[in-house]
């Protein structure tokens, strides 16, 4: 007879020993310190970093331990516009997710509106896509969505070595209910994985999946595109693509700990430690412990990991293929180039639309940023010249004359030691007479905060 286990005692112990949050703001003159302690459990540390990376706020040091069965982080951040976190929405969400909430009531699905990220977005399909980038690829994919009667509610697009990885969310135009039916769902599945394959020549290959999955979204987009450096063989760089100067990644064992010792230098930007910490988590690996800091310019992580089955990196090969990984984790959010933010009524083919004119003249889309609030289309796009040129001026002109007789525009250059701006491209947006709600990128918060709407 097998041994019974109670399904609540996981829970008896969180009841007993909750997790425990402090918000400091006066131990640090420049930032705020947030200090977790808990139970430890499988992918605590990633839960953490997602909730602080979601809000859009940068860690510019952490100290990170869990031996012993026990948790204790340690992180000072600041927020999107580089000063302590004041807002008491925001401080109240980070104790309540990370808090004894988080973890004492079990997790249910009690509303009848599903979530992106942190935002609802009500009854939707997800859409998952992998495949090879090419110029005006985004523009057919929204095509085909119109066409098949599907209205894009939310998106993100990012692009890396001349792949394309994308989450888009839609629901039927008619019922605005999600599409369910199996022989619709094969025709769109059909008619996307043409347009993923491109000339035939990747021999990763294309898919399309169709998912009702509660993943965040940088973490799904961060998985789909894992796959593909894993099987990678040929390191491509796609036109266009910034490697200013590539992250430095070792990993040494350290014989006295069992430890294998991951360290990371490179140039410091938002969400580094999510990325990093996010592609050692779905490779199963566990981080015992960390330190990390930035020096303003560039940021040093060291992490002490070991798999889930409590074994080390060995062999020659397997620590190459976990650098090879954290490299491609890191430089797929650095962008450098045009950001193209637009607000407006939405309607069914909108990006569609959009896409379209920026194909035509001549732009290629790196990355996207796409949601609806309230009625209203907010969409970030970041373009670049296919050819690897910079964008001409005048190309960015025409685009902004054909939209902006249905649409609001605004362009801002995006610097090559940066990634690709969330919250503090929406804030200055913001502050124009371009919209006076936030643009933003709906795996974050802060926009959402600002903005009133629903949250979990």
């Amino acid at each position: 007879m097998r041994p019974y286990f109670d399904p609540e005692y996981e829970n008896f112990n969180q009841r007993i020993n909750p997790p425990r949050v402090c918000i400091d703001n006066l131990a640090c003159d420049d930032c705020t310190l947030v200090k977790v302690d808990s139970m430890n459990k499988t992918g605590i540390l990633l839960e953490v970093v997602q909730v602080l990376s979601d809000l859009d706020l940068t860690i510019s040091k952490a100290y990170i331990t869990s031996d012993g069965g026990w948790f204790m982080d340690v992180f000072h951040v600041t927020d999107p516009s580089g000063r302590k976190v004041t807002n008491q929405e925001t401080i109240d969400y980070i104790e309540k997710a990370l808090g004894p909430e988080s973890n004492i009531l079990p997790k249910r699905d009690t509303s009848p509106l599903k979530s992106v990220g942190m935002h609802f977005i009500g009854d939707h399909t997800a859409i998952e896509l992998l495949g090879t980038d090419r110029p005006g690829l985004l523009s057919d994919i929204f095509a085909v969505l119109k066409d098949s009667d599907c209205n894009v509610i939310a998106a993100e697009v990012w692009t890396h070595r001349m792949r394309v990885a994308c989450v888009v969310y839609v629901n039927d135009v008619g019922s605005g209910k999600a599409v369910d039916d199996l022989n619709r769902l094969g025709k769109i599945e059909e008619q996307l994985n043409n347009l993923l394959r491109g000339q035939g020549n990747d021999s990763r290959g294309a898919r399309t999946n169709f998912s009702m999955g509660s993943t965040p979204v940088d973490r799904r987009l961060h998985q789909l595109m894992l796959s593909d450096v894993e099987t990678q063989t040929d390191p491509t760089v796609g036109p266009g693509e910034v490697i200013d100067v590539k992250p430095v990644v070792t990993i040494e064992r350290c014989e006295e700990k069992a430890y294998s010792v991951v360290n990371v230098k490179c140039k410091d930007r938002p969400k580094l430690l999510f990325d990093i910490v996010c592609t050692l988590t779905d490779m199963e690996f566990v981080v015992f412990h960390a330190s990390v800091t930035s020096d303003g310019s560039y940021g040093l992580q060291e992490l002490f990991i070991r798999r889930k089955d409590g074994g080390t990196l060995d062999s020659k090969d397997e620590v190459e293929k976990v650098i090879k990984c954290l490299e491609a984790a890191i430089l797929r959010r650095v962008y450098e180039g045009f950001s193209l933010e637009l607000c407006g009524e939405d309607r069914v083919g909108l990006l569609s639309d959009l896409t379209r004119v920026l194909r035509e003249h001549g732009l290629t889309v790196a990355r996207a940023d796409v949601a609806t609030v309230g009625g209203q289309a907010m969409n970030v796009f970041y373009v670049r010249d296919p050819s690897g040129k910079p964008v001409n001026p005048t190309t960015i002109d025409a685009v902004r004359k054909e939209v902006c007789q249905t649409i609001m525009l605004n362009v801002k250059n995006v610097p090559s030691n940066s990634s690709t701006p969330s919250k503090v491209a929406r804030q200055q947006a913001a502050s124009t007479s371009l919209a006076k709600s936030n643009f933003f990128s709906f795996g974050g918060l802060f926009g959402k905060i600002l903005s009133g709407s629903n949250m979990l």
